[in-house]
């Protein structure tokens, strides 16, 4: 049976009604009586313990517990609590005179102002070198597209200021995890407890990596023990994973897998979607709110095909997200017009939004 928490003129009236009770002939509902005093006194205090058990309540469960105790929850249940923030590192092509050196520590920064230190000491050589760098700052900020611009922050002698970010661009930042992703990776681990290499366990491990929204497992794709992973970054400027996400998922895992297994980490192969509509009525915020709903079915539903249909995306919902849509009264899907059906190892991602 449901407990509904009486409100604070309930508490009133009852703790007017309980006085008259046990007073016969007394009127606590006079405004200026002692009694009536004494009758919202109580009641405030009642409802505050009404309010504190409320909290309490509320904390005893991790799908509704509050931040902090959410992270008490986490510490007790998982490996690892809340997933720290992780910085951005890469390398950068830095040019000069032959022979000049960049000292480790050396500062680079962006045009925004982001900084990256050398990690280690670097020398000319044929007009120019790589540098390791690392973003100063955790998160998502650090992470930079190859070919951006970087300067020197102070002059070194023989060294150019200007230096580029090299083709495997600076990856690997990502946020402080959320309470929401924690709280989901709580739940599961709740529900599916540890079994030393079971499926379950890999997609936790995977996301216990920093940055690593969605992971998912095959068992024996590659042939007889094998386990193949992938897993995304929703929240990177692209959710397809790099070399290097990939392998610091790869190293994570193996050192917690059971040795008999050979594990395959991989990246999904983006299946960009272009999605064609009709729409009524064709506003700039309706537009905006389907396009917003096509990328939330797909955050929802996509995942990548194992070969049983797993990536697959209905025609049905697609046209179901459009019309839940803040605004659509009517709509016409144009493009796709089948199921979107992804090959082995393919996920469907968003790829184009174009309007008749």
């Amino acid at each position: 049976m449901s407990f509904s928490r009486p409100d604070l003129p309930t508490l009133i009236e009852r703790a007017v009604a309980d006085i008259e009770s046990r007073l016969p002939g007394a009127d606590a509902r006079l405004r200026r009586s002692n009694l009536n005093v004494l009758a919202r006194v109580h009641a405030g205090a009642t409802h505050g313990l009404y309010g504190y058990l409320d909290w309490l309540s509320r904390q005893i469960l991790p799908d509704t517990a509050d931040a902090e105790i959410l992270e008490r929850h986490a510490r007790i249940w998982l490996t690892i609590g809340r997933i720290p923030a992780a910085y951005a590192v890469g390398q950068a092509t830095v040019t000069g005179s032959d022979g000049a050196v960049i000292p480790a520590g050396t500062v680079f920064k962006r045009s925004d102002g982001t900084a990256y230190a050398a990690e280690s000491e670097a020398t000319i050589a044929g007009g120019s070198a790589l540098v390791t760098i690392v973003a100063d700052i955790a998160g998502q900020a650090g992470n930079a597209a190859a070919g951006s611009a970087l300067t020197l922050d102070s002059p070194i002698a023989g060294i150019n200021a200007a230096a580029t970010v090299t083709a495997g661009a600076l990856t690997g930042g990502a946020d402080i995890e959320d309470d929401d992703s924690l709280r989901i990776r709580l739940l599961e681990r709740i529900q599916e407890p540890p079994m030393g290499g079971a499926k379950a366990d890999y997609v936790a491990w995977a996301k216990e990596v920093p940055g690593v929204t969605r992971a998912w497992c095959y068992p024996e794709e590659m042939g007889d023990g094998t386990v193949t992973v992938r897993f995304v970054r929703d929240d990177d400027a692209s959710l397809i994973p790099d070399v290097n996400e990939v392998a610091a998922v790869q190293a994570y895992i193996d050192e917690r897998r059971p040795v008999a297994a050979e594990l395959f980490v991989v990246a999904p192969v983006a299946a960009p979607v272009a999605f064609e509509v009709e729409l009524v009525p064709a506003t700039a915020s309706v537009k905006a709110a389907v396009e917003a709903s096509l990328r939330d079915l797909l955050l929802r539903e996509a995942e990548p095909e194992g070969g049983l249909g797993e990536g697959r995306i209905l025609l049905s919902h697609i046209r179901e997200a459009i019309s839940l849509a803040a605004g659509e009264t009517d709509h016409h899907l144009i493009a796709p017009v089948t199921d979107v059906t992804p090959a082995v190892g393919a996920m469907a991602t968003f790829g184009s939004l174009a309007w008749a």
